[in-house]
């Protein structure tokens, strides 16, 4: 059974002003201000106030050179990729530090969470992966790392990083069938030392939150028995919220975040990436509320002003009509429904 802590828990957030000046290029999904948009709400919100911040430029970077790698539509060479690369991959190694000096109990990474690239090649949207560079930190203190993904897409680049080792226990919740990357079958469970501990939980289209809870509870809540990681790592891929441009799951802002509060009542640290989500409107709320969530913190259901106030104003006029904009409670980040409509 989960360890509810005594005392707030101490949590950081790592977030760079520039990310969102970064383009991957016309019609791409990936939108970079959706991280500056997640912000905006953080703040606004006021939520801030509760939150250790730290920006992942006041910290040493590691400097490596840089690999040649293919690259084409999904994965773009654009102008700032090298820096973008940087505020990524630093905010989730700045954030593993922060777990092993034990300065933080929760640590809050939106701007990384990018789970597909693998040693050997780029994947979609993803020219590093962050997740693995934070979790090899985090061996450093820990002796076992539990990392869980539910974003829609199968976690393949962190499982195929730990797939011969049981220091890491890899549990990925995704679509599976003519879905990319087309992995993550059930037989999928590890090699040699790493054997049955990596689990796969393929699931199909339109799943909602009672279904994607009756699964994800008793399975998550046998492997922190049976495992007991001493640090987790949360991937929070809004692409598995309902009116995602690319995820066909069905899940609310309050189904999505069940998950983020099943680790925070456990007494482990805590870290929390970003990851997909291609309607930026949905993932902003999304990560917003878990941010709340990992405060424990309740926040009205009203969007409260800021520099996107008008864009989500437009959204909801065009979508729900005037009368739900005055009274507001389809736009609240606690609200039931994540939002129906894509870009």
């Amino acid at each position: 059974m989960p360890v509810k802590e005594h005392g707030k828990r101490r949590v950081a957030y790592f977030y760079d002003s520039n990310v969102g000046n970064y383009y991957y290029g016309q019609g791409h999904v990936m939108k970079p201000h959706r991280i500056r948009m997640t912000h905006h709400l953080v703040m606004n919100y006021g939520l801030y106030r509760e939150l250790e911040t730290a920006s992942p430029d006041n910290l040493k970077l590691y400097n490596k050179q840089m690999l040649k790698f293919n690259v084409g539509e999904d994965c773009p060479l654009f102008d700032g990729l090298y820096e973008f690369c940087q505020l990524s991959s630093g905010g989730s190694l700045a954030a593993a530090v922060k777990l092993n000096k034990q300065k933080a109990d929760i640590a809050i990474n939106w701007m990384g969470g990018l789970h597909h690239a693998k040693r050997a090649r780029l994947a979609v949207s993803a020219t590093q992966n962050d997740i693995v560079l934070g979790i090899l930190e985090l061996l450093k203190y820990h002796k076992r790392v539990l990392y869980v993904d539910i974003d829609v897409h199968h976690g393949d680049g962190v499982e195929e990083a730990f797939f011969t080792t049981d220091r890491v226990m890899t549990v990925s919740f995704h679509k599976y069938g003519d879905f990319f990357p087309g992995t993550g079958e059930l037989k999928d469970v590890g090699v040699g030392k790493g054997k049955y501990y990596s689990l796969n939980v393929p699931l199909k289209d339109g799943i909602t939150d009672e279904a994607y809870q009756s699964i994800f509870k008793p399975i998550m809540t046998k492997v922190m028995e049976k495992y007991q990681p001493t640090a987790v790592v949360l991937q929070c891929g809004a692409d598995s919220l309902h009116g995602d441009r690319l995820g066909p799951f069905n899940l609310t802002l309050k189904g999505h975040g069940a998950c983020a509060s099943f680790f925070r009542d456990y007494n482990v640290p805590l870290m929390m990436l970003g990851g997909g989500g291609y309607t930026p409107r949905n993932v902003a709320r999304c990560w917003a509320y878990e941010t709340a969530i990992a405060l424990d913190r309740e926040v009205a259901n009203v969007l409260p002003y800021n520099d996107y106030f008008e864009y989500f104003r437009a959204y909801v006029q065009a979508s729900l009509g005037p009368r739900h904009w005055q009274q507001r409670e389809h736009i609240g980040i606690s609200a039931q429904s994540a939002g129906a409509s894509a870009e």
